[in-house]
């Protein structure tokens, strides 16, 4: 139905040329906005649902107060799932989990997948690639992070810390007592709810646009084979080359999901252009600046060195089994 009235609207009413790089460019514009804009708001409730039931001073509770044999790394790595920053909004959380002492793996885990599946990652791959690949790029993020987060706590890294960190855990005082949820019905917190779903649309909506823009100006004017040239699948540099192209960058997915759409459509293979994802919205130098106050640089190298060796052998597993 979207698709129909992009193409009522392009071809229709402004009488662009379907055969031309113009009205290509444009209907792409309009379908994907539209299309990403349902699907943001609809699972940004959802996950405004989950959220209002799952806060984040029982997850630090619970990891802190309960022996979970490595199912914490998961938890951890789930929590960053559904939770809706970027690598740069999610790092004032990370802080937090580490001044609250929580181990550094754990918070790893966290900080590896917040940024990388979140609802705006989930809606528009799921209006870009369908359902299988978005659960498989979800399941993929979540394993990333869990066990990204239980290699860098092997290491033992807490020393690495800075020492504000560090000094901070020295001083602090366990807290005591039991949560208690806030016992609201669920009729009164949905218009919360909606409302802060709509928030979170445009708080990226910018951000979407700018993307959807420069996916459609590539998907209408950058001739077929250019990007396959560089990065096909059969090249086994493809997968190093688009993580490592990806990292002095930064975006979220709303700025970076409709571009790598256009990657695949021009012949990119689909792990390659979601490693290139992964790099751009996981690793970033914005990040790392914020990382400064919590972290070493040594251990900032380690984390990032971690990171993108994982994405690298997820971009090659995608290539093999999508």
């Amino acid at each position: 139905m979207l698709q129909k009235l992009a193409d009522w609207l392009v071809y229709g009413v402004m009488g662009l040329s379907s055969g031309s790089r113009l009205g290509a460019a444009v209907n792409f514009f309009l379908y994907d906005t539209v299309k990403i804009v349902i699907l943001l708001f609809l699972i940004s409730s959802i996950m405004g649902v989950i959220n209002a039931y799952f806060p984040i001073d029982r997850l630090k509770r619970y990891l802190t107060t309960h022996k979970l044999f490595g199912l914490q790394y998961l938890f951890a790595s789930i929590f960053g799932a559904i939770t809706p920053f970027c690598s740069c909004s999610s790092i004032p959380l990370f802080i937090g989990f580490v001044k609250g002492g929580i181990p550094l793996g754990v918070t790893f885990s966290f900080l590896i997948t917040s940024p990388l599946v979140n609802e705006v990652a989930v809606a528009m791959f799921l209006g870009t690639f369908g359902l299988k690949t978005t659960l498989i790029y979800v399941a993929s993020g979540i394993v990333l992070g869990t066990v990204g987060g239980m290699v860098l706590g092997r290491f033992k890294l807490e020393r690495l810390l800075s020492p504000w960190v560090l000094q901070i855990q020295r001083n602090s005082i366990a807290e005591t007592g039991e949560w208690e949820a806030e016992k609201v019905p669920f009729m009164k917190r949905l218009p919360v709810i909606v409302h802060d779903a709509w928030d979170v649309v445009r708080g990226v909506l910018v951000y979407i646009l700018i993307g959807i823009g420069i996916g459609a100006a590539m998907h209408g004017y950058v001739p077929d084979g250019f990007f396959e040239k560089y990065l096909s699948a059969n090249n086994w540099y493809s997968v190093p080359l688009a993580t490592l192209l990806a990292v002095p960058m930064y975006s979220n997915a709303a700025g970076i999901v409709p571009v790598i759409e256009v990657f695949v459509q021009k012949g990119v293979s689909l792990g390659t252009a979601i490693a290139f994802m992964m790099g751009v919205v996981g690793l970033s130098i914005p990040e790392a600046t914020l990382l400064k106050k919590v972290m070493s640089w040594k251990l900032i190298g380690i984390f990032f060195g971690t990171v993108t060796v994982f994405i690298i052998l997820s971009g090659w597993l995608f290539n093999l089994i999508l």
